[in-house]
């Protein structure tokens, strides 16, 4: 048997050091797969609690342990914390990770630290007492705060409603098993749930109950643009009450995925196009009767299935990615029929993204104006769109805007 934390260690590492995102690494590290739950817990848990075993960690050291030592400590204390496995395994089992590593140097300060380390006292700043309470950047904190006031830690702190699965046929099959259902048809949430031949044979995909609800809103046309379209979830949802549906991908390794996506799932009326939709394309003018810009976001309304943005985003990206939004959602807004709908999305709880987006858009394009829309999954009336929020709306933190050109 693996050393239980060995598998999450080099898993973590690629995060924490390489830069990937989890999903990536959990992809592409050799782990073993007998215990592949429990890794993915341990990384996913990690992840979510990192501000607040960074707090545990400061608080019981005068220097910042070395980062192989640091990530060790994050790994055995959530462990310690929050799966409650017995103390002398994780320190016995984290001493042996170290050896192995060559770091058999700093094995007696983690061993020493883990058997006598105790929970600090929270900040005497309410903010920051906040943040680390739930676990999460300081700044982030703030800007929920000013927005949704005393909702912020629940919805920073927001827990996954599970894995969400989107039934096409055969759904009988699988609703004997404990499930949630949700306000959509054939989409249902559950516990666990691993794919086996039914997922290859399009039978169901996954996809969250907020994407649902983004392509629920979108209405039935002959033609429609997803401008933003990997890894092609809604352009295949869409594909089912759209005549055609052009998907749009910047990277053409990303545009794969949407090939291979509309490939599994028998959606044969889609186009999948490599090009940049923030870039004028002649030949699109005036040419779809919907438009959809599921846009670049700072991803916050998804940190419940995404923790590692809590590391890697910054506040400084809030404004360019605000920036980047307006600038696709401008010029794709040439591409829609007199008459047709342009969509806002995205996956952010920050006002800055979302309705400062769409009001500033209305703004320089008067030729637009603001559809009324709403959603059978529980929401928000912002003052162009919905707002999904994760504590309320099945962990799913999406924005939508609805513009009609005139």
């Amino acid at each position: 048997m693996t050393n239980p934390l060995a598998d999450p260690y080099f898993v973590l590492n690629a995060v924490y050091s390489g830069g990937k995102y989890l999903k990536q690494a959990l992809a592409e590290t050799p782990c073993e797969q007998k215990y592949i739950a429990r890794t993915t817990r341990v990384c996913y848990g990690v992840l979510e609690k990192d501000i607040y075993l960074s707090y545990i960690i400061s608080g019981n050291c005068a220097r910042r342990p070395k980062s192989a030592s640091r990530l060790v400590l994050k790994i055995a204390l959530y462990m310690l914390e929050f799966m409650r496995v017995a103390p002398h395994a994780v320190a016995d089992n984290a001493v042996e990770l170290l050896k192995k590593l060559g770091k058999a140097g700093e094995s007696g300060f983690v061993n020493a630290f883990l058997r006598s380390y105790t929970l600090p006292p929270p900040p005497e700043n309410s903010s920051e007492r906040a943040a680390v309470e739930a676990s999460a950047p300081l700044w982030l904190y703030k800007r929920v705060k000013r927005s949704y006031k005393s909702e912020a830690a629940e919805i920073l702190g927001a827990q996954s409603a599970g894995v969400c699965v989107r039934f096409v046929r055969n759904a009988d099959k699988y609703l004997a098993r404990e499930h949630t259902d949700t306000p959509f048809e054939n989409v249902y949430i559950f516990g666990h749930f691993a794919r086996d031949d039914g997922f290859f044979a399009g039978d169901y995909t996954f996809q969250s109950a907020g994407s649902v609800a983004i392509c629920d809103i979108v209405a039935p046309c002959g033609e429609l643009l997803d401008a933003c379209a990997a890894p092609g979830g809604k352009s295949v949802l869409l594909a089912g009450k759209c005549g055609k549906v052009t998907a749009c991908e910047l990277h053409p390794h990303r545009a794969g995925l949407i090939k291979a996506y509309k490939q599994r799932m028998g959606a044969d009326n889609i186009d999948v196009i490599t090009a940049d939709s923030s870039v004028y394309m002649p030949e699109f003018c005036e040419k779809f009767d919907g438009v959809l810009c599921d846009c670049p976001c700072s991803g916050t309304g998804v940190i419940c299935e995404n923790p590692d943005v809590k590391l890697f985003r910054k506040e400084e990206d809030i404004a360019a990615l605000s920036e980047i939004q307006l600038k696709i959602l401008s010029n794709c807004s040439r591409y829609v029929k007199r008459g047709g709908r342009l969509y806002y999305s995205t996956c952010s709880v920050l006002p800055e993204e979302n309705d400062s987006v769409a009001h500033r858009f209305l703004a320089q394009n008067p030729e637009f104006s603001v559809a009324e829309v709403t959603s059978p999954l529980a929401h928000r009336k912002a003052r162009y769109g919905l707002q999904f929020l994760p504590h309320i709306s099945l962990g799913a933190g999406f924005y939508i805007a609805v513009f009609t050109r005139k």
